[in-house]
């Protein structure tokens, strides 16, 4: 039988050995801060790294004496360990999930092998939910910047918050805290052959907890700094999978959805402040481009999905200049709720009807961009505010056409 635990720290890794010795030390210095306590251990589930990740995560030194008064009352043991399956993020965090059960882990969290912006606290932050205050799963709360993370703030927020009443900021985060019990949930769950193996994995451990009846809260965690992706080059197998998994779990999920009006808060931990923020580059003329070739090439597809009307409303956005372009919220919540009826009804198979979204989405995204050049981060954020609560205004639709 393995050793057991009372904390398991998850990190997911594919080539990353220049960053995961900055994350595996600072796994170690929140374990050992703020659960010196508790017996404690760090697993990373690698997917096949050439390049000496494993080697990184068993020679990563961290010195207590140089920070800490005490030590720590356990060792905290490390585990590297190859994970089986579909190549991908889903199939390294089932590996984690399996671990936990097998040590009867109480409070359980999984970060990034390529942060750069990890901090010890994160770990007190992901996990103290969890341990101290009964919580099943905690999401991340970020800082950033106004161009970033645009599938979350355009689709994947306002349509979760929407279908399941709870205002989970960041549903895909990447890094988040669960407990034991949870994991054996999600391990019990027969996905891994699906998206879930891949991209969808972070949506859908937020939907299963949110439409399950697990205790969710969220946790401010600062900024997360990586590499920033210009929403118009680096997104369509991400994309993809998302959306793809978003809308399988609408799905799977209707009868939890139907009867829910409005949004709540969740609990938040964590001292909020605004943080400075790497720039976001984006190439707006590029988004534009690809939409209105769209408009041109993807007309029978986006009428039978959308409707005429709809269509000749996107014709006659695309004849504006670059200038006075703009993508109207009301248009693009009607969008996804129609796409997410075709994908329920089957109108196209999945990986076709999501591609065609793609320049739908580049195209709202430039509009975004646009309208949000000249505001602050409250105020951009404010803007997604205003497009969840169009989301949330128009779920009668979804709920009218889903039969």
């Amino acid at each position: 039988m393995p050793e057991k635990t009372d904390i398991l720290a998850g990190i997911a890794s594919y080539n990353n050995a220049g960053t995961i010795g900055h994350v595996v030390k600072a796994v170690d210095a929140g374990l050992s801060k703020y659960f010196g306590g508790k017996r404690a251990v760090i697993v990373n589930s690698d997917g096949g790294s050439i390049d000496g990740t494993t080697d990184a995560v068993r020679t990563a030194s961290f010195e207590h004496e140089a920070i800490f008064t005490s030590h720590p009352a356990y060792a905290i043991n490390r585990i590297s360990m190859p994970y089986d399956g579909i190549p991908g993020k889903g199939s390294a965090f089932k590996a984690i999930f399996r671990k936990a059960v097998e040590m009867n882990a109480g409070a359980c969290c999984v970060v990034d092998a390529d942060l750069r912006s990890i901090t010890p606290e994160w770990i007190e932050l992901l996990v103290s939910p969890v341990l101290n205050y009964g919580f099943d799963f905690v999401a991340p709360l970020y800082s950033r910047h106004k161009y970033d993370g645009t599938i979350t703030n355009s689709i994947v927020y306002p349509m979760t918050r929407a279908l399941y009443g709870k205002r989970i900021r960041q549903p895909i985060g990447g890094e988040f805290g669960f407990s034991g019990r949870l994991a054996e949930y999600y391990l019990g769950q027969d996905v891994w052959e699906t998206e879930v193996a891949r991209f969808g994995i972070d949506i859908w451990m937020t939907t299963e907890a949110l439409a399950n009846g697990f205790r969710v809260c969220q946790t401010f965690l600062g900024a997360k700094i990586h590499d920033p992706k210009d929403p118009g080059a680096d997104l369509s197998d991400m994309m993809t999978q998302v959306v793809s998994t978003l809308f399988s779990l609408a799905e799977r999920h209707s009868s939890a959805w139907r009867e829910i009006n409005g949004s709540l808060d969740v609990p938040t931990f964590g001292f909020r402040h605004h943080v400075g923020l790497d720039p976001v580059r984006v190439n707006i003329e590029r988004m534009l481009r690809i939409f209105r070739l769209g408009v041109k090439e993807l007309g029978p597809i986006w009428s039978d999905v959308l409707g005429k009307g709809d269509f000749r409303e996107l014709e006659r956005i695309a004849g504006d200049n670059d200038a006075s372009f703009r993508f109207p919220q009301s248009l693009w919540t009607r969008l996804v709720y129609d796409y997410a009826i075709a994908f329920h009804k089957k109108r196209l198979p999945p990986g076709h009807l999501i591609k065609s979204l793609v320049p739908l989405y580049l195209g709202r995204t430039a509009s975004f961009f646009m309208e949000a050049a000249d505001m602050g981060h409250n105020e951009a954020e404010n803007a997604v505010e205003t497009l969840c609560a169009e989301f949330e205004a128009n779920k009668g639709y979804l709920v009218n056409n889903w039969k």
